[in-house]
């Protein structure tokens, strides 16, 4: 057993001394409101049966007050040595600590105060905390601790507590509004034995019973417009999705995204009924369309969201035509010329898609305040896109960007195989120079498409990024309830 502290073996011989009496983990307790409700009743109304974990106590002679909070709310308990006896109040004084739970029944009252409390009655104890509390005026602030203990952060932090609140209230969003709009939820599998969806690089395993090697999902996009092949016309997938990529504060290995593909829609549909799905989340979650992050506004009310074209801003930028450049060292000569960036700064990236990737993201997407949409990118960033009808370099997508942050990104679909197949193909001599993020080549995705689909438009966004935006926090691991971290040594 490891070594305890003071603190903690004083617990554990209350623990004994509570064994004398009840048991200090009972088996359940029946509750008639949440401290929420119970804080809204009028005074008067009798057995009333709360249960929570105590945060703070102030234990006196005759007359003590302890405060309980769950999940959602916090309550006032007066205990009066006249209303639970002496034998009892003698029990509550000795041998309940903070980060205990106890349940509790009695009437509600007002204070002097003005402080709506629980006059108890009667009591039970409900389960001992062997390891005590943050010091109660600092709280958890620990940023690793946070991470490592998320339970002791919900039970400190109201701030925590309400992120992680909106994000359950966020996914109850997600499927009652595309439900309403018609769509049906699918799963498609984890493990998959194709790297397609996207561009990253794998977590990869083996499945013994089948003796063969797999990678863990990166995008579930390529299952999904299988589904609208089959006859799904509105699908969509909350998944959880790993990419073998670096940690930063927007990234990590193993995150959510949605993905939703519509048949018979192009691109433009697309971007309305995501702004029709943004601003009705914001409305529900937050309660405005104008937020704050990280010390700006952000406004997606407005009835025209702002709109760049990805291929001229970068030909603006680049100032030469780099669409035509098919070679990724003549590339990033032309880039070095310009005097953009030195040559060591672009040795890391591989491919043509890679270098305009890092360009555009370095001198577009990072200037951009308020909701924009992008669109119209190079054809060889995006081998899942429709090609437009006028330029075949170019491909039918957009993505919004606010804050310097990509909020989803959305396509045309591509649907002719042959041009698929083309696609793929590249994307093979791209790994071949190099490239760790690019596809496999995905017969069975190829054959759903040779089968027919009918045209189609798909979007995907990241829930923690898009939880960092409406809770204004500063990295990805503050919307997750338990991010990886590496162990302890």
């Amino acid at each position: 057993m490891r070594e305890l502290s003071e603190q903690e073996s004083v617990r554990y011989e209350k623990v004994e001394k509570i064994r004398e009496v009840c048991n200090p983990y009972p088996e359940r307790y029946e509750k008639t409101h949440s401290l929420k409700d119970a804080k809204v009743l009028e005074d008067g109304v009798c057995d009333v049966r709360l249960a929570g974990r105590v945060v703070f106590a102030r234990k006196m002679g005759k007359l003590s007050f302890v405060r309980i909070r769950d999940l959602e709310g916090d309550m006032q308990l007066e205990f009066k040595i006249d209303e639970v006896g002496e034998e009892r109040y003698e029990f509550f004084k000795k041998l309940i600590d903070i980060g205990d739970f106890i349940g509790a029944e009695g009437e509600i009252f007002t204070t002097q105060t003005g402080e709506k409390t629980l006059r108890v009655h009667t009591f039970e104890f409900l389960g001992k905390a062997l390891r005590p509390l943050p010091e109660k005026f600092h709280g958890l602030t620990d940023t690793e601790i946070k991470y490592r203990e998320r339970y002791v952060d919900l039970i400190m932090n109201e701030e925590t507590r309400k992120v992680f609140l909106g994000r359950s209230k966020l996914y109850a969003f997600i499927h009652k509004f595309l439900g309403e709009n018609g769509f049906l939820e699918v799963e498609t599998p984890i493990l998959q034995t194709a790297v397609c969806g996207a561009s990253a690089k794998p977590f990869y395993t083996h499945h013994n019973a089948l003796d063969i090697d797999c990678n863990l999902r990166i995008a579930p996009e390529t299952y999904l417009k299988q589904c609208i092949a089959g006859g799904f016309d509105r699908v969509y997938e909350v998944s959880k999705c790993f990419r073998n990529e670096g940690m930063d504060t927007e990234h990590l290995q193993e995150f959510t995204q949605v993905e939703w593909y519509v048949a018979y829609w192009n691109f433009e549909d697309t971007i309305a009924f995501y702004k029709k799905f943004m601003q009705n989340l914001l409305m529900d979650i937050v309660g405005t369309m104008q937020i704050e992050y990280q010390g700006n506004v952000l406004d997606f009310g407005k009835e025209t969201w702002n709109r760049i074209n990805y291929c001229e801003e970068m030909e603006r930028i680049l100032g030469f035509a780099f669409l035509d450049i098919d070679d990724p060292k003549v590339l990033k000569e032309k880039i070095v010329e310009k005097g953009l960036y030195r040559l060591e700064d672009l040795e890391e990236y591989k491919s043509v898609s890679q270098v305009i990737d890092f360009v555009y993201k370095k001198q577009i997407r990072a200037n951009i305040m308020e909701p924009t949409i992008i669109y119209n990118y190079p054809a060889v960033m995006m081998p899942l896109t429709r090609r437009n009808d006028e330029d075949k370099r170019r491909v039918d997508m957009f993505q919004v960007v606010a804050a310097g942050t990509e909020l989803c990104k959305a396509y045309s679909e591509l649907v002719d195989p042959v041009i698929q197949r083309e696609a793929f193909e590249a994307q093979l001599k791209a790994k071949a120079e190099g490239d760790e993020e690019t596809m496999d080549l995905d017969e069975t995705f190829l054959a759903s498409m040779e089968q027919g689909m009918p045209p189609i438009s798909g979007l995907g966004f990241g829930i923690d990024r898009l939880m960092m935006i409406l809770f204004n926090q500063p990295s990805i691991r503050d919307v997750v309830l338990f991010p990886l971290m590496k162990p302890r040594e």
